[in-house]
């Protein structure tokens, strides 16, 4: 029998003996101990290989009428029932989750266009001189393709297909080979838009734009670490990570460049002037070797037009009540310019006198002052005009009483004049080493890479900035799915119909598991499993950072038998509401959970990206020589959480900054 077998067996005979040892006896066991029992019994039940959703809806029902037939067994199936069909309702009435298919649907499409092929090949050769860049532009692919798809099983089959063969070929090691692309395909799970991180949102009630915007830098984070952990190799130990040879890294340039000598290396914009071209060739190169300096510009442009935007011109609205009233029920001095004011205390309703305006009729008793304060004069013309202008000068230097015309920009700010400057050096540095191999580079990326990378930034942007929801920007990314595959010249019956099929299984994995987990919730609660739990934990009198430590630890753990969708829907119900006791932000929570979980497609024996890679791979690699491929880069997780948890403004500054 296989090691991962009896791994995975020990792992379940050791869960089975720690539930018959820690359970009381029959006769004292309470709902609580139910609760804990299905609990096991659910881990147990997913392990030996039964389906997650339906296991969770099948222990949550068994328990709910356990729950409901110690209180009232004449009603216990009705009550059962019902449970059942509002918890379905409630999962199915939830609309974050519209965002899954349609997120699911652009990453299948993108899949099926193979824009990966070619976004490989050209990061591979645009990055030929760096030190193992094979190994680096296949994570960089592989974050690239994994946030347009979220899939991770995608991107690890492609990656294996294309990747793989090509390191192998270079003679890079087989565990290095298959340990980046086991760890950059999980990328995708974490860098939005992830499917996991709408899970999490929808199952501890946190907001999923902020849980995108923490998440980008976390991401970007842990690939730079991926990217420097092979630089590293690559320069330690040159055999694991051999540079490519030379022919590899030269490119076919066109055929006009035959004419000009040593035109691989001379500078592409002069060349273009001098060559003997058709001037609609000549003005298209010309435009595409210029583009990074006409980007350059726009975005100049429009930062200058926002950092001089003039303030925004004084309004003449006052806030309701905002005048403030003297202990007479009069106005104090700044209300007699107008405005609503409250009624006088004394006289209370009272019918207005017949041949005068309306006014409170005079008290008796009342001294000639206290009669004046109560009855309202008619406001003098000045006054009335008063009403009509603001005691500040509007910017531009209007009159009061004037409307303000044509405000004044701000001057430009120091930081902007210095940004200007630096980066008209860096593109005059650019311009001076952008050669003709170097535009040759620059278009297959402009073939490749921009194209994805603009729908993602689309895609991300308008969620970050507020500008669409997540479904709608998830509509957005699905139309540029297909855009992207039609003029790719991908798209055709048999591609859309796969992507919608494809989309409606994992979408239907997907509503199964929430409808199991929220009825497997519902029992949990009703049995006071939870309240065991939590009075378990607050009794150990724990600090928030032993707390988080704990929390992390048992995910960490829990990835090795379970996938990440499993861990969420039945474990984070039980860990959001233990944050509020200890101070600890839930959006905060999920970035560590969302990094921690990762573990769970690369921790053996339910390894999934292992197994992956492992059925598009050569014979000779093993299982074995891929978990130890994976070994460092799980490490390289781990580092990535202690750093967060450390530094929580890698996850938190863009959400503050954002959403204050």
């Amino acid at each position: 029998m296989k090691k991962e077998i009896w791994f995975g067996l020990s792992i379940l005979v050791a869960i089975v003996v720690a539930l018959f040892a820690l359970m009381p006896a029959p006769s004292e066991m309470t709902n609580g101990h139910l609760g804990l029992l299905m609990l096991a019994l659910v881990v147990v039940a997913i392990m030996l290989g039964f389906p997650t959703a339906f296991t969770l809806m099948g222990m949550g029902v068994i328990f709910a009428w356990l729950a409901f037939r110690s209180q009232d067994p004449d009603a216990a199936v009705r009550l059962t029932l019902d449970l059942m069909v509002q918890r379905a309702y409630s999962v199915m009435a939830n609309d974050v989750l519209i965002s899954i298919p349609l997120f699911i649907f652009m990453g299948y499409l993108v899949e099926r266009a193979n824009l990966i092929e070619r976004l490989f090949k050209s990061l591979h050769i645009a990055m030929a001189r760096v030190p193992g860049s094979l190994a680096v532009a296949t994570i960089v692919t592989c974050a690239i393709f994994a946030t347009a798809t979220g899939i991770v099983g995608a991107v690890v089959t492609l990656m294996g297909l294309l990747a793989l063969p090509a390191m192998l070929k270079a003679g890079y090691s087989t565990q290095l080979s298959a340990g980046c692309i086991t760890a950059g395909g999980c990328l995708g799970i974490l860098i939005p838009p992830s499917v996991l991180l709408i899970v999490y949102g929808a199952t501890a009630g946190v907001s999923v734009v902020k849980l995108y915007a923490g998440a980008f830098f976390p991401g970007i984070m842990l690939a730079a670490l991926y990217v420097g952990y092979v630089l590293i190799v690559a320069k330690l130990k040159p055999s694991a990570a051999p540079p490519l040879p030379e022919a590899e890294r030269i490119v076919a340039l066109p055929a006009f460049t035959h004419a000009i000598p040593d035109a691989y290396h001379k500078r592409a914009l002069p060349g273009l002037m001098r060559a003997s071209l058709p001037t609609r060739a000549r003005a298209a190169n010309i435009f595409v070797a210029l583009l990074p300096a006409l980007a350059f510009v726009a975005v100049m442009g429009v930062s200058y037009r926002l950092v001089t935007a003039p303030e925004a011109a004084p309004t003449e609205l006052v806030e309701m009540g905002a005048q403030g009233f003297d202990a007479a029920g009069g106005s104090d001095a700044g209300s007699d310019a107008g405005g609503l004011q409250e009624p006088p205390a004394e006289g209370g309703l009272a019918e207005p006198p017949v041949d005068g305006g309306l006014a409170e009729p005079p008290v008796e008793g009342a001294t000639g002052t206290s009669a004046a304060a109560v009855v309202p004069r008619p406001a003098p013309a000045t006054d009335a005009a008063a009403v009509t202008r603001t005691d500040v000068a509007p910017a531009g230097g209007a009159a009061p009483g004037e409307p303000a015309s044509n405000p004044v920009s701000k001057p430009a700010s120091k930081t902007f004049w210095i940004v200007l400057a630096a980066g008209l050096a860096l593109l005059a540095l650019f311009y001076l080493f952008f050669s003709f191999a170097r535009l040759e580079i620059f278009k297959m990326l402009l073939g490749s890479l921009f194209p994805l990378a603009i729908l993602i930034l689309a895609v991300l942007g308008s969620i970050v900035f507020g500008l669409a929801t997540p479904t709608e920007a998830a509509a957005m990314g699905a139309f540029g799915g297909l855009i992207l595959a039609i003029a790719y010249r991908r798209f055709n019956f048999n591609l859309l119909r796969e992507s919608a099929h494809l989309t409606t299984k994992t979408t239907a994995m997907v509503c199964w598991l929430f409808v199991g987990s929220s009825i497997f919730s519902a029992a949990f609660a009703l049995l006071g499993g939870q309240e065991i739990i939590n009075d378990w934990v607050l009794g150990m009198d724990l600090s928030p950072v032993q707390f988080m430590i704990l929390a992390q630890v048992v995910i960490f753990l829990l990835g090795w038998p379970l996938e990440w969708t499993e861990i969420i829907v039945i474990f984070m119900p039980i860990f959001v509401p233990l944050l509020a006791h200890f101070n600890i932000d839930p959006l905060f929570f999920g970035l560590l959970v969302a990094m921690n979980l990762q573990t769970a497609f690369l921790s053996p024996p339910v390894a999934m990206s292992a197994f992956y890679l492992k059925g598009v791979s050569p014979p000779h690699v093993t299982l074995n020589q891929i978990f130890m491929g994976m070994l460092p880069f799980m490490g390289i997780q781990v580092l990535g959480i202690v750093l967060l948890y450390a530094f929580p403004a890698i996850g938190l500054w863009l959400p503050e900054v954002l959403y204050k």
